[in-house]
């Protein structure tokens, strides 16, 4: 079984095997000490977040006894790592977000919202609109491609943002976790040689009360808890007489980089590895690249199409920048840390435990990526580390019941979501939350989610 582990795991998540082997008596205290630490600068001494995951890293490794050499080194490829994949996508995306913007496509997707939409189906309608920009795309990137739309829906429906965020967030993560082909369920499919087709029904049975449940219905009472203006990250034009570029164009353009990403999953799921097609199709709908066709197309589509000159164009662009700095540097710390607990080896610590414990194999799939969740901070080291651990365990089973664990496993890797998630900090900053605002927020409709998804889960175990 530790072999078919180690071939599952990201190179990134190898680099434990560099380090010394640490007793568990030393592991858990440096990760909650790590945790605390970082909680307590950012709540208590208002330190930026950067720092203080920082630090959090290094009290990690000082606590658990690592050379501070092998510290600074795990913290940094984290961080390294993040920033060249995340951190590329989201400044695409804020430039795409800024076009999307000025333009006034932004503007005209969210009176055509509105205009369809009453107060009381707004929150479904961004709900739909998060699960389908979700399907092919990892969180971050569909995140930072909806929140111009978000931002503008919250301040002309005069709705909370929290009330049309939320939902559109529970449709983004829904699909990261439970619906193929997006790569998570993707990797527990093969690990476990689950049915792709009788996981995609089951995952959409699954995904469509569990959206509703942790999105529309949840953010009616987060939406009391948390009360935010809308940031102005993206401020539309101020001339509302100019020419905008149509709702079908302005629709198109959004949805290039998914259809882009979507033809990706398609070809490797239908075509066989080295055709034309397949190779064409796995360059385009590689995320950086559909990104930067989608900015690119943009230019033209949005910028072009509403009146907008090379120049103004370009302006847009620059302009976008400025504004994620922070958001970057952030996101890029969180990389940091949860590389650091990685590399430690906190995350197989918790894996090994509750392998050895005695729970029904869907409860005890759950908990297993729910741990590793909770310890790395990573939805996708979750997934591949929980389907590896488990793969033994799904040989034999029934057919339904193999791919019911791959959903198991996914609605338990995105199960309150907290400091040492990338995606926490990028919510934070984005929403402009306080750490505790984003628990109350962000963090309970991911939990809410992970257990209504493992309720239906074993629900549908009974009748199938």
């Amino acid at each position: 079984m530790t072999t078919d582990l180690l071939s599952l795991l990201p190179v990134s998540a190898l680099a434990a095997d560099d380090l010394p082997a640490i007793p568990a008596g030393r592991l858990v205290p440096a990760a909650l000490l790590g945790i605390a630490v970082l909680v307590v600068l950012i709540v208590r001494f208002k330190l930026h977040p950067f720092l203080s995951l920082t630090l959090g890293s290094l009290t990690v490794g000082a606590v658990a006894g690592v050379p501070m050499a092998d510290v600074l080194d795990s913290f940094t490829k984290g961080f390294g790592s993040t920033a060249a994949g995340v951190g590329i996508l989201i400044a695409l995306g804020a430039m795409f977000g800024k076009l999307l913007a000025d333009s006034g496509g932004a503007d005209e997707i969210v009176d055509t919202i509105i205009g369809r939409s009453g107060p009381r189906t707004l929150p479904w309608a961004m709900a739909g609109v998060g699960a389908i920009i979700g399907l092919p795309m990892f969180f971050e990137i569909g995140l930072v491609l909806l929140m111009p739309v978000i931002f503008l829906v919250a301040r002309r429906s005069g709705l909370s943002l929290i009330r049309v965020g939320i939902p559109a967030l529970a449709g983004l993560s829904a699909m990261h976790g439970l619906v193929p082909p997006h790569p998570g369920p993707l990797v527990a499919i093969d690990a476990l040689k689950a049915d792709l087709g009788v996981t995609l029904g089951l995952g959409i049975l699954v995904a469509i009360p569990t959206i509703a449940v942790a999105g529309p219905w949840f953010a009616r009472l987060a939406a009391r808890w948390v009360d935010v203006p809308a940031p102005e990250l993206f401020e539309s034009r101020e001339s509302e007489t100019g020419p905008r570029p149509s709702f079908a164009i302005t629709l198109l353009t959004v949805l290039t980089p998914v259809v882009l990403m979507m033809g990706k999953a398609l070809a490797d799921i239908l075509s066989a590895e080295g055709t034309a097609a397949r190779t064409v199709l796995d360059f385009l709908g590689t995320p950086l690249i559909a990104l930067l066709i989608a900015v690119i197309l943009a230019m033209f589509t949005l910028g072009r199409g509403a009146g907008m000159g090379l120049k103004e164009v370009g302006s847009s662009l620059e302009a976008s920048l400025g504004p994620i700095a922070g958001i970057l540097l952030i996101v890029a710390a969180g990389g940091g840390f949860k590389q650091t607990l990685v590399d430690t080896g906190i995350g197989q610590l918790v894996a090994d435990w509750i392998a050895q414990s005695g729970l029904s194999v869907l409860l005890l799939a759950w908990l297993v990526a729910v741990l590793i969740r909770l310890a790395t901070g990573s939805a996708t080291v979750a997934t591949v580390t929980a389907s590896g651990i488990l793969a033994p365990l799904a040989a034999g089973m029934p057919t339904t019941q193999v791919s019911l664990m791959v959903l198991a496993i996914g609605a338990g890797s995105v199960f309150f979501s907290h400091v040492n998630d990338a995606g926490f900090w990028l919510v934070k900053e984005y929403f402009g939350l306080k750490v505790g605002e984003t628990i109350k927020s962000w963090s309970v409709m991911e939990t809410i989610l992970s257990v209504t998804g493992l309720v239906l889960v074993l629900l549908l175990d009974l009748v199938v």
